[in-house]
């Protein structure tokens, strides 16, 4: 297995080229996020309840455009395999379109009724109060967020992904900084507590916005069109999207759902519980980021070699990433469980939080090999080849006919540790690798949608 894995150097060295830029990019906004996380966290445990639920409308808010963006990525991959740039930008602009409406939508939402929105998640009055603040407040970045993410997905498809890496970079560290000066008010500065969280996130998402478009406009990026390219699309082009794309779209927000659910498991299991959750959460995306990299790396080398009519290579480079991800996750997981240790150092939480935070960790280190099969097998390949109505139906089945239902039990009719109900949760990626495992040796997984 050692030489048929590792034998082709020029699929790790095209994938690595791709992936890194990736996991740079998303290893930074979880660094800042976990910043935030440390820094809501000197406030306390009510605080860092607050801006996690009010981060949960925003992470559904991102799955959805990751569903429209992700589904527009199998065609910009294929387009670039065939070096059709109308195609790119046909595409771009159908995405920017939805992308523009769903923004819009959230932002109403959020600015008419916070406190209903945070009331969903949580009882604690106190809570309420803070999420319904922070959000109000994040309100006028979705817009901004909403086009930025299109031009972020669109730049990885066509192999340009350092600017991605950059924008990221330079926006975060704004928010950073901001964070620092608005949270705790230094110097000249209020100190305004979760609501200078969001105004930082705000001013970052707008400089993001303003990189990314001007420097692919510049520097004349395939899916930097016209308005009347933006706006090429006709019936034909419109039905064969939504076919292939609202399975995606109904994939990331059932699952972007099912995150929301299990949130309202813990916050109502307690206050402790859900601090718990987004701890274990942030910091374990300092990790992840390793497979969001691998995922859409290889989704752009698979897309590529099935418009380029290469669909033997593709096969084999499918293989090679289900095999490759979780032996490297093993190995992650090994490095990650040390970091529960520091906790009780950068968190100011009670030792109730700090108990079940490490016996999360311990579940958490278990399941990273199945849950990096199934990522890599869902963003990577399925997507890739235009399997999306497999993606949905295996997100769906067994999120919400298993681990929630399984879950819910555990905390709500037999009062189980808040460690057993995260393991429940987590025990549907077993059973979702090994049918992963079967369709990928089908090849059923494998269309060329362009």
């Amino acid at each position: 297995m050692k030489l048929r894995l590792f034998d082709d150097r020029d699929f790790y060295k095209s994938l690595f080229t791709l992936a890194v830029p990736i996991m740079l990019q998303n290893l930074v906004n979880s660094f800042v996020n976990m910043l935030d996380t440390i820094m809501i966290g000197r406030l306390g445990t009510t605080e860092i309840a607050a801006v996690g639920l009010g981060n949960q409308v925003f992470f559904l808010f991102t799955m959805i455009l990751f569903g429209i963006c992700s589904g527009g990525a199998i065609f910009t991959a294929q387009y670039w395999g065939k070096k059709d740039i109308a195609g790119i930008r046909k595409n771009t602009g159908l995405c920017l379109m939805l992308n523009t409406a769903v923004a819009a939508l959230f932002t109403a939402a959020v600015l008419v009724m916070p406190e209903r929105i945070i009331g969903i998640y949580s009882r604690d009055p106190l809570v309420i109060e803070a999420g319904a603040l922070y959000l109000k407040t994040l309100a006028p970045s979705y817009i901004p967020f909403g086009v930025s993410f299109l031009f972020m997905i669109s730049l990885r498809s066509v192999e340009r992904v350092n600017l991605a890496m950059m924008s990221t970079f330079i926006a975060l560290s704004i928010n950073m900084a901001g964070n620092y000066l608005l949270i705790f008010g230094i110097g000249p500065f209020p100190a305004l507590g979760v609501q200078g969280a969001a105004i930082s996130t705000v001013i970052a998402r707008i400089t993001e916005l303003f990189i990314l478009v001007i420097a692919s406009y510049i520097r004349k990026y395939p899916m930097a069109g016209s308005p009347r390219e933006f706006c090429s699309a006709d019936a034909a082009f419109v039905g064969r999207f939504l076919r292939i794309t609202a399975p995606v779209i109904i994939n990331e927000f059932m699952w972007a759902l099912g995150i929301s659910v299990q949130n309202v498991i813990f916050a109502r299991t307690g206050t402790d519980a859900i601090a718990a959750f987004n701890i274990t959460n942030t910091v374990s995306q300092l990790t992840w980021v390793v497979f969001i990299g691998l995922g859409n790396g290889v989704a752009v080398l698979i897309g590529k070699r099935i418009g380029e009519g290469r669909e033997e290579t593709a096969r084999d480079y499918a293989r090679r990433i289900t095999l490759f991800a979780p032996l490297l996750a093993a190995a992650l997981a090994a490095l990650l469980f040390p970091l529960s240790r520091f906790i009780p150092l950068v968190f100011n939480v009670n030792a109730a939080v700090i108990a079940y935070t490490s016996m999360m960790f311990v579940v958490l280190c278990l399941s990273y090999p199945f849950r990096a099969f199934n990522m890599c097998l869902i963003v990577g390949v399925c997507r890739a080849g235009g399997d999306t109505i497999f993606c949905v139906l295996f997100e769906i089945i067994f999120m919400w006919c298993y681990s929630l239902p399984f879950g819910a039990a555990m905390a709500y009719f037999f009062r189980a540790p808040v460690w057993i109900i995260y393991l429940c949760l987590c025990t549907e990626d077993v059973f979702k690798m090994i049918c992963g495992a079967w369709r990928l040796k089908s090849d059923r997984w494998l269309n060329n949608v362009t």
